[in-house]
């Protein structure tokens, strides 16, 4: 953790159970403070080319590396990785930067990690975006109602020990490679994420978020009832319209769906100020 910089604490690591998380916080000292969180498998400079334009619209950013994400938070076993946990990291986060509150934005797991702040702790959530992913709660609809169940096959396939990690790292990471290039990922890009989930323990760490889910189904998703944008991409071969239509009855509050077209489920890294823009917005109408 660094010290004071004008009115606000400036981070760039926080502990929590005796964890440390590293961030990227930056953009205009006394900006609105946007927190963006990454899913798998990113890490926090999904949001590279987001960051920027929230700046220029003077909004703070804090991007977290989520656990699992950095070596000095690498936990080992599927528990530490319930939503409860990921979830309350988001709150040591604010805690270290001294906000009582903070704009939350999520992408895929992260996403997952926004609706759960935003339905267990509204106090500290002033708005929320959740970017792919829909609320959990019209997710467990959508798996027996749609075709979300095959979207997802690979969730089940991942609760397996030791063979997803064996498939996805085999041949210096091709497979995990593929699948990033094929969503339309640059070269760089797949190779940045590609080289972190080589890190020891890194693949296992990220993939017990989905190992844990089981545990996590325990603690449901309610309501949510703080100001929600929800972005979704027609190009999302891994989440479809059904769940994403439904998410509106799980909120009480002012709910906005903006739908990408021809944008694959990378959002954050393919449409960028697009993102910037939606969530410049939705801050300043809060």
């Amino acid at each position: 953790m660094r010290g004071r910089v004008g009115h606000r604490v400036a981070v760039d690591t926080f502990p929590r159970d005796g964890l440390t998380f590293d961030v990227l916080d930056a953009g205009p000292s006394g900006g609105d403070p946007v927190v963006l969180l990454h899913g798998f498998p990113q890490d926090s400079t999904a949001w590279d080319l987001v960051a920027p334009a929230l700046h220029q619209h003077g909004l703070r950013t804090l991007a977290p590396n989520q656990r699992g994400y950095c070596a000095g938070a690498r936990p080992a076993g599927r528990r530490p990785y319930r939503l409860r946990e990921t979830t309350a990291d988001v709150l040591a986060l604010l805690d270290a930067a001294g906000l009582k509150s903070a704009h939350i934005v999520g992408h895929d797991w992260g996403g997952i990690v926004a609706w759960a702040l935003g339905a267990w702790h509204p106090e500290r959530v002033r708005t929320l975006t959740a970017i792919s992913v829909p609320h959990p709660g019209a997710m467990a609809r959508a798996m027996v109602t749609s075709d979300q169940a095959l979207r997802s096959y690979y969730m089940g396939i991942f609760q397996l020990p030791y063979l997803p990690e064996r498939l996805l790292l085999a041949r210096n990471g091709s497979a995990l490679r593929r699948t990033l290039r094929s969503g339309g990922l640059s070269r760089e890009q797949a190779h940045r994420y590609v080289s972190r989930m080589q890190e020891p323990g890194a693949l296992t760490a990220a993939l017990g978020w989905y190992r844990a889910l089981p545990m996590s189904s325990r603690d449901p998703v309610g309501t949510v009832r703080v100001p929600t944008l929800h972005l979704w991409s027609t190009g999302d071969a891994f989440l479809g319209r059904a769940a994403t239509e439904d998410t509106a009855r799980f909120v009480d509050a002012p709910y906005r769906l903006e739908v990408l077209d021809d944008v694959t489920h990378w959002i954050p890294e393919l449409a960028p100020e697009r993102v910037a823009d939606l969530v410049t917005a939705h801050v300043r109408s809060a």
